[in-house]
């Protein structure tokens, strides 16, 4: 029997165990085809059959990149402040630039023979002043005239006014204050010293309380010999003359004065 075969149908047939004639061409074409076919199906590769639509992965819409981000603005760079300069050792302790002044008297016409014996041994103010040496010039100064008038410190020939300036040329001639305050107690021994405003009172007691603690609290100073000398801290005619109603107090701080010292004389 002789079929007009392919070659593939040939390899199928003789896979299948069925023998085929064929002329002696056809059959040595079959035969070299035979060596290069799959012996059996199992060999033949495998092809992976596609995954149904329910079975296949959701496809992930791919997101955009993000867009750089831009970058931050410098801020601008700002110069710190220079450090303010230290301030020396006396200076911080005694006020800005202090200095000390003599002590001048204030009623030297005053008679001693008709000075009230309730004002004691005399009497010792302490204050700033814009005008050193003449501390009853001015508006402040006239005001301080009529705190000691109402005092009846203007009988007492013994009232001295020692002033602080400011440090420069209007300050010539004076010393520094803790020189000043102790030789001034060594020389005029006052009965009371009576300290008027913060600068005065922090140069003349070495405190860095402020105003209102040092008016309420008693004060002293070391004399000669070691005595205690009363001191009394009130405000300043200047300090007054911006805050007229502190004047109430201020008064009453001038009666506690008087008070001690007649309560010393008594």
């Amino acid at each position: 029997m002789s079929l007009d075969l392919d070659a593939r149908q040939r390899a199928m047939l003789l896979e299948m165990g069925i023998s085929v004639w064929a002329p002696a061409p056809a059959a040595a074409q079959a035969a070299a085809e035979l060596q290069t076919a799959p012996s059996s199906p199992a060999a033949a590769p495998a092809v992976e059959p596609s995954p149904s639509p329910s079975q296949a992965a959701p496809r992930t819409a791919q997101q955009p990149p993000a867009p750089a981000a831009a970058p931050a603005a410098a801020a601008p760079r700002v110069a710190a402040p220079a450090p303010a300069p230290a301030m020396p050792a006396a200076t911080a302790a005694t006020g800005p630039g202090l200095v000390w002044h003599a002590p001048v008297a204030a009623y030297p016409q005053a008679d001693p023979a008709a000075t009230p014996s309730a004002l004691g041994s005399g009497w010792l103010v302490v204050l700033e002043s814009a005008t050193p040496g003449q501390p009853l010039q001015g508006d402040a100064g006239k005001l301080l005239d009529n705190m000691l008038r109402a005092m009846q410190l203007h009988r007492h020939p013994r009232t001295w006014i020692a002033t602080l300036g400011r440090s420069g040329a209007a300050a010539a001639g004076g010393t520094e204050p803790a020189d000043g305050v102790a030789d001034a107690l060594a020389e005029l021994r006052p009965a009371m010293v009576l300290v008027l405003g913060l600068g005065a009172a922090r140069v003349v007691l070495g405190s860095r309380e402020p105003l209102g603690r040092l008016r309420a609290g008693m004060q002293s100073l070391e004399g000669p010999g070691g005595m205690r000398v009363p001191a009394v801290v009130s405000y300043d005619p200047a300090y007054l003359l911006r805050a007229p109603e502190a004047k109430a107090a201020a008064w009453a701080d001038l009666c506690r004065a008087l008070a001690l010292v007649r309560g010393s004389a008594g």
